[in-house]
């Protein structure tokens, strides 16, 4: 019953990824600022979580917090701010669907670490080991296809004769490479945030409570950094628009929501569990970013699974 519990939350939880991705790069096309959105997310999200936590422990006591368990939400709470900054730089330069192409390392990189880590072994006279070390290198060869190689276009009007070979020949844009690289980051931190909330959560059962914790660890690294970064006093400001959509649905579901479920699913499941689920966006993200995005489907760049 548990399993089937936590594996549909975890599907429910990537078509909402897809989703937020879609958002925040919309918001980002009118000017809404990474460092901003990270700030001010991560505030409303310690007034959701607040209000819940108090609720949740009204009449029971949580566990008790030693200093080594604050050590660790503190390096948590680094990754966590390092790995959200990489998401919407990447987010900004790319598209949505780059994104989900990029979180497909994901399963790749959780099973290294967790290796590293010693939460799992491996060996390779054993056919799960093997599968998962050859899904590994597929999955870090087709992250590099997606965002080295650009093909013709899909779905399009045929092209000139001008335009097919500028198009045979095009070099990559800078701005797809930036956005990859910054995703693929991303995807590591991910991969060591999954490792290092296992270890706290498994030791410290209280995931609203780490999820708060950490929340208010990134808001304060994120308001230092915004002050020195963040020059245009426009950015700062807030009305009913989509970026103020953007802020709240990130509030509310990444910082909040899907913070929680992680760390539960982490906790019953652990890390590789939970990082399995990750590819599943791309497919979500394609029909997405083709039909609300305007982005074009390629040969290579958006079509890894043709790849």
């Amino acid at each position: 019953m548990w399993g089937v519990s936590v594996t549909a939350v975890m599907v429910s939880t990537e078509f909402l990824e897809v989703g937020l991705n879609t958002v925040n790069k919309a918001a980002m096309n009118r000017g809404l600022s990474n460092f901003v959105l990270v700030l001010y997310s991560n505030i409303f999200g310690i007034f959701i979580l607040a209000p819940c936590i108090f609720i949740f422990y009204r009449k029971r006591s949580p566990p008790l917090l030693t200093w080594s368990t604050i050590c660790k939400i503190l390096v948590l709470g680094v990754l966590s701010y390092g790995g959200q900054i990489c998401t919407y730089i990447g987010l900004g330069y790319a598209s949505p669907t780059l994104a989900s192409a990029m979180a497909d390392l994901t399963p790749a990189f959780t099973f290294i670490f967790s290796i590293i880590s010693r939460m799992e072994k491996l060996d390779l006279g054993i056919k799960s080991s093997q599968a998962k070390s050859v899904g590994t290198l597929v999955s870090i060869f087709g992250a590099l296809v997606v965002t080295l190689y650009k093909g013709l276009p899909l779905f399009t009007t045929y092209p000139s004769k001008k335009r097919l070979i500028d198009e045979l020949l095009l070099i990559p844009q800078s701005n797809w490479i930036v956005g990859g690289f910054f995703l693929a980051s991303h995807s590591v931190i991910f991969a060591i945030i999954l490792n290092v909330q296992t270890w706290i959560i498994r030791g410290y059962p209280a995931e609203m409570l780490v999820t708060l914790f950490c929340s208010i660890i990134v808001a304060i690294l994120s308001f230092v950094v915004s002050l020195i970064v963040e020059k245009d006093t426009n950015a700062w400001r807030l009305g009913l628009n989509m970026e103020l959509m953007a802020i709240v649905f990130t509030a509310a579901f990444a910082v909040a929501f899907r913070s929680v479920v992680h760390k539960w699913a982490l906790r019953k499941k652990g890390p590789i569990y939970v990082s399995m689920f990750k590819p599943l966006e791309m497919v979500i993200a394609l029909a997405t970013g083709v039909t609300f995005l305007g982005d074009k489907l390629y040969l290579g760049r958006f079509s890894i699974i043709n790849c």
